[in-house]
């Protein structure tokens, strides 16, 4: 038989023999690594975990389209409704009457006594609308004169542009600018475009408020600061979901710079809130009431506050409307010891402060030059 060697010295057969065996390495028949020899536990074992690294993936793509998810705020075309405005304005409005429904310390009076020569709380000229709190000597040791306004006709979307002169401000102080449905609260949702308390220094706050099932904890688009993601009324004593924008979006500082211009959309996708400083309004925002030119918001960039509606059915939560203005005195957020003193160090109480210093309202008013309500095509 005819040998020869390889070169690692190993002898080996010619291949007049056939060729040399052939040996296959195979699991030896006790490897753990079989799974023919695992025990029931451990298979068990191994099948839970396969199935919650499956669930986490799963979990982890869910989670990230959610995260990423956000409402198409495609361009809508928009046509001029209903402007407020001119020596008429007023006349637009019912004026709430009797104490306040938030436990303010006012009294909250009707169109006769506000537009009387005595008080003059509500005016309007042919450039712009007064609403403002009472600095008489009147008797206020149960509530200082106020007025509170709701529009007469109620909204279910829309563009809605507010061109405000000066916003009220002063220890006390409860301003708000404001959508609501009173007779159907919360139920039908609550958005505040405007409001601040005593002194304003913090600037706007913006804030949705609605019954359960809408949160802001979701993708937004806004250069305002967020407040809170909650939107039930149930949850933080009512805070809602808010947006603050920055000092001179609101009170002294806005006033100093002639005011500014407003800007809020409702639509299914989401509602969202502008500002401008006077002097960088879009020019697509007519000055001219007379002008119905109609505003395009997907122009305008990222706004001041985002609410989209990948989280809260808009449709649902925001319905019937009414346009909202009111300058409430103290009440749960005003007048909170928290707040009234140690945030705003006003003096006193809030309380003896309204009902002692008449003359310290003289900064207490709104003006506008015009409210302007589009609808969409």
């Amino acid at each position: 038989m005819a040998r020869f060697q390889n070169k690692s010295g190993f002898a080996l057969q010619s291949d007049a023999y056939g060729p040399p065996p052939t040996y296959e390495k195979t699991a030896q028949s006790g490897s753990k690594w079989a799974p023919k020899n695992w025990s029931k536990k451990t298979l068990i074992a191994v099948v839970a975990a396969a199935v919650i690294i499956l669930a986490a993936i799963i979990i982890g793509a869910v989670v990230g389209t959610k995260e990423n998810a956000y409402p198409d705020y495609s361009r809508l075309s928009y046509s001029l409704q209903d402007t407020y405005s001119g020596s008429t304005f007023f006349e637009n409005f019912d004026f709430y009457t009797g104490y306040d429904p938030s436990a303010g310390f006012v009294h909250y009076v009707p169109n006769t006594t506000a537009t009387s020569s005595e008080y003059n709380l509500t005016y309007a000229s042919t450039s712009s609308a007064v609403l403002r709190v009472d600095t008489t000597d009147t008797d206020a040791s149960t509530g200082r004169y106020s007025v509170r306004i709701t529009s007469k006709k109620q909204y279910n979307d829309g563009l809605f542009i507010f061109d405000v002169l000066n916003s009220p401000y002063g220890c006390s102080t409860w301003p708000a600018l404001w959508l609501s449905d009173p007779n159907h609260w919360p139920e039908h949702g609550e958005i505040d475009v405007m409001e601040a308390v005593n002194q304003a220094t913090t600037g706007n706050q913006m804030t949705l408020h609605t019954t359960d099932d809408c949160k802001m904890d979701v993708k937004r688009k806004e250069t305002g600061t967020v407040l809170a993601k909650n939107c039930w009324n149930e949850t933080d004593g009512n805070a809602g979901c808010g947006v603050s924008g920055a000092q001179d979006t609101y009170g002294e500082a806005f006033n100093d710079n002639g005011g500014g211009v407003y800007a809020m959309e409702w639509r299914d996708a989401g509602i969202r809130i502008w500002f401008w400083a006077r002097g960088s309004v879009p020019s697509d925002i007519p000055t001219d009431v007379t002008n119905t030119t109609a505003p395009d918001p997907s122009t305008w960039g990222e706004p001041l506050a985002d609410f989209p509606g990948t989280n809260c059915d808009i449709s649902s939560h925001f319905k019937n409307q009414s346009i909202i203005a009111n300058i409430d005195l103290c009440g749960s957020w005003a007048g909170a010891t928290s707040v009234y003193s140690d945030e705003d160090s006003c003096p006193g109480t809030c309380e003896e402060f309204v009902t002692s210093n008449a003359t310290a309202f003289e900064t207490a008013y709104w003006e506008w030059s015009s409210w302007r309500v589009y609808t969409a095509n």
